[in-house]
């Protein structure tokens, strides 16, 4: 795979000069809930970026009710609207790198800036008529998907979910733990799956005063235990490490290339798990991805979960030879009533398989796009 630094250097020039933002609510089959709080509807803002010919498509998906992160959807339809898109349209970029450097100047926001870079790539992907895989020389072979299973008010409802969603379908099944509602979570999975493959995303919940939940989740036969501590909390996760034998993987707390390098340094995770909302695009991904190769240690693909583009955009650098685990999304009608894209994003033999075709493959439905839009603004320079 290309080094970013030379994949983006040869991007150029870059001129867009027309977007359009389409801020969308799509029902959600079930509360997506985590350790900080649930969501029952999907809210994120789709953006088609391009230049009359061509254009690519970018999602910023920033989870409502402000329980994930600071940033949420009616603060990324402000960023882009006001201060963001008019800054970047109708001037020429000479490459990808510079118009990254120009985002990181106009916001801190990585979901605003996520949303800006991954269409501004897909338009230049359309624009050379290749796919993004073929543009950054990823190989064309099925993702494996694994089974998310968020928080439930009690063990049967929790087993229900289980059954319902059936973990056998997918190639590991993740569960979502809080204090109190942890050990005995795993313990009723483990009665239906067996030894399949099984881990614990904590959402950052815990604190060292809990050593002794993960002690005993340690005895567990676990894959791994994402994020147990606060984003910050780069001691506290070295010292889990040194006390169990599971590996600690870290997911919010991994924004930058440097974060990545500083934790891996302080022994504070075994694995990643990177999220192209959270580290603000393809590039810094890619960065991270080469910290990580650099150490030996593995990655993987996480989702918000996204809507049908952010999904294809994951799904697409999640096909890179180096990501070890299966990744977090799944089909469009696993957490959504419907969904923009067309193809639907399928499931078969536990994995996903990307359609052919230019930019990530995937098409938006413009009829299904004007059903769920709530707010469309247009510009055109």
């Amino acid at each position: 795979m290309l080094n970013p630094f030379t994949l983006a250097a040869n991007s150029g020039p870059i001129v867009l000069t027309k977007a359009d933002l389409f801020r969308v609510c799509i029902p959600m089959r079930e509360p997506f809930r985590i350790s900080s709080g649930e969501v029952i509807r999907k809210e994120a803002i789709l953006l088609r970026l391009g230049d009359g010919a061509y254009h690519g498509w970018g999602e910023s998906s920033a989870m409502g009710g402000d329980f994930y992160s600071s940033e949420t959807p009616e603060g990324c339809e402000s960023e882009l609207v006001n201060s963001v898109l008019p800054a970047v349209l109708n001037r020429e970029f000479p490459s990808m790198l510079a118009l990254e450097e120009d985002l990181v100047r106009l916001t801190g926001n990585r979901f605003v800036r996520g949303a800006v870079e991954t269409a501004a790539w897909e338009f230049v992907a359309q624009r050379r008529h290749l796919s993004l895989r073929q543009l950054f020389g990823i190989p064309d072979r099925p993702i494996a998907s694994g089974l998310a299973i968020g928080l439930y008010p009690d063990v049967a409802e929790l087993q229900d979910a289980i059954r319902r969603y059936d973990p056998y379908q997918y190639g590991r099944l993740k569960l979502k733990i809080k204090r109190t509602h942890d050990i005995e979570v795993v313990k009723a999975a483990r009665s239906l799956v067996g030894n399949f493959p099984l881990f614990v995303d904590a959402n950052a919940d815990y604190s060292l005063s809990d050593l002794s939940t993960f002690v005993a989740l340690d005895n567990e036969s676990l894959m791994m235990f994402e994020q147990p501590f606060g984003k910050d909390n780069f001691d506290g996760s070295t010292e889990l490490q040194r006390q169990v034998r599971t590996p600690v993987c870290l997911d919010e707390s991994i924004e930058t290339a440097e974060d990545a390098r500083r934790a891996i340094e302080m022994e504070a995770c075994r694995v990643v798990n990177i999220k192209l909302q959270r580290v603000g695009g393809y590039l810094e991904a890619l960065r991270i991805i080469q910290v990580c190769s650099e150490h030996n240690v593995p990655v993987w693909m996480g989702t918000m979960p996204e809507l049908g583009i952010g999904s294809a955009q994951a799904l697409m650098l999640a096909a890179h030879p180096l990501f070890s685990f299966p990744t977090d999304v799944e089909p469009s009608s696993r957490w959504y009533l419907d969904d923009v894209v067309t193809p639907a994003i399928q499931l078969s033999n536990s994995s996903i398989h990307l359609p052919a075709g230019p930019g990530v493959g995937y098409r938006v439905d413009e009829k299904k796009l004007e059903q769920y839009t709530v707010t469309h603004r247009n510009f055109d320079i």
